[in-house]
């Protein structure tokens, strides 16, 4: 909102020349919006920029010229009678009050009364306001607003429940372009209006999430590789990185779910405490994958890298002793991997339940981080299976691990530290 300018998360800002076109242009846009179906028709509202009434008193220049004034003269009777004027300060204690003189109240709020105002001249005739000045109301301006040296005018609106952002303002982008190809909306010349809101953000965001996704995906990779000096070891463990995506996007269905912790404990409604309600997608969504990805591997390269070790210091050469071995690391591992996950998991509840400033940006990070983090249990089961079916696939073709065969000393002699 502070970067827009607006005091709402979507909005069309309306520029042009002067205010009545664009406050004309802006109603018309108020109009169409309330009919876009992903658009809350209560919630759009067009600036009024003219409707101000203004007191405007206009001298006559030949009226005040023949009784020997000056236009200063009769300025400063106005300022005085009807705004006022600063006279003196009055000292109370440590409190200062300025002390203003001017006409009581019912003798300035109205017209009729203000024409009444005597206006002295040099000649001491006082002579009444009414007979110097015409005193009317005009309208103008409630609030000048300017952008980029043009004039501007806001149109507020919000989505209905259930809806994105950048799909509601698509919609809006489309239905306008329709009525201004079938002449129902015609732009004067010079007028333009340009959607605004946290849906800047997020497109912005998405075009830089396209790079930061991908680059963090491969740096991960790159790091699994050099710890483990096998694309199919690393491929192996990467894959904990999948399963934590899916238990993600679990966890935002299941959010969506009315049926979802819909019970109470201890009194205590559990869908209030964790916030239960749709989650759509939004930056603070894929900044907690991105969050999960980096902790996602956890489990897998702790297995692994014992998996390594337990064959290489076994030295196996048959399916059965393959399946044995993985089993011994498995049975070792689980504590280690189940500690690992619970720690993260159990850190992440008091975000989940935190409530205040900050919770909305906070409590969407959170949530992909828990479901993935919950569903990557799974790669002490996955893991060793697809680490054990490819050394059996090995042994098949007879293909011998290098690792193995350079390292098997030194990593029996790590096994060995490791079970003390």
């Amino acid at each position: 909102m502070l970067q827009s300018g607006m005091r709402a998360p979507m909005g069309v800002k309306v520029k042009g020349p002067d205010l009545d076109t664009i406050e004309r242009v802006a109603l018309e846009l108020e109009t169409f919006l309330k009919q876009v179906p992903s658009v809350e028709a209560s919630a759009v509202i067009a600036d009024r920029v003219v409707g101000k009434p203004y007191l405007e008193i206009d001298v006559k220049r030949r009226q005040i010229a023949r009784y020997g004034l000056t236009i200063r003269h009769v300025q400063d009777v106005v300022e005085v009678a009807i705004g006022g004027r600063l006279v003196t300060t009055t000292v109370e204690g440590r409190e200062r009050f300025p002390v203003r003189v001017r006409y009581l109240r019912e003798l300035r709020n109205e017209i009729e009364t203000m024409k009444k105002i005597l206006v002295p001249t040099k000649g001491g005739s006082h002579i009444p306001l009414a007979q110097l000045a015409d005193i009317k109301y005009v309208r103008g301006p409630q609030v000048i607003k300017s952008e980029d040296t043009f004039l501007t005018a806001y149109v507020l609106f919000d989505m209905k429940p259930g809806k994105a952002e950048v799909n509601v303002v698509e919609d809006c982008q489309r239905y306008l372009q329709e009525k201004i190809d079938s002449g129902e909306f015609v732009l004067p010349r010079g007028v333009s209006y340009t959607f605004a809101g946290n849906y800047e953000n997020q497109i912005r965001s998405t075009k830089t999430l396209m790079v930061v996704l991908p680059l963090a995906l491969f740096i991960i990779f790159i790091i699994l590789y050099f710890q483990f000096r096998s694309v199919i070891t690393t491929s192996l463990v990467f894959s904990g990185i999948a399963i934590a995506w899916a238990g993600g996007f679990i966890m935002l269905w299941l959010y969506g779910q009315p049926w979802f912790l819909n019970f109470d404990v201890f009194g205590t409604s559990m869908q209030s405490l964790f916030q239960i309600h749709p989650i759509n997608l939004s930056v603070a969504i894929w900044v907690g994958f991105l969050a999960l990805f980096g902790i996602a591997t956890d489990d897998g390269v702790v297995i692994t890298t014992y998996l390594d070790q337990s064959f290489h210091s076994r030295k196996i050469s048959t399916s059965h002793e393959a399946r044995q071995a993985t089993l011994a690391a498995g049975l070792r591992r689980v504590r280690p991997c189940l500690m690992t996950t619970a720690t993260t998991i159990l850190a992440l509840i008091p975000i989940l339940t935190s409530t205040g400033r900050g919770a909305d940006i906070m409590v969407p990070m959170a949530i992909p981080s828990f479901g993935g983090m919950v569903i990557e249990i799974m790669t002490m089961l996955v893991v060793p299976v697809l680490y054990c079916s490819v050394q059996e696939w090995k042994l098949k073709l007879g293909v011998e691990d290098p690792r193995f065969a350079q390292h098997g000393d030194d990593v029996v002699g790590a096994e060995a530290v490791a079970d003390h």
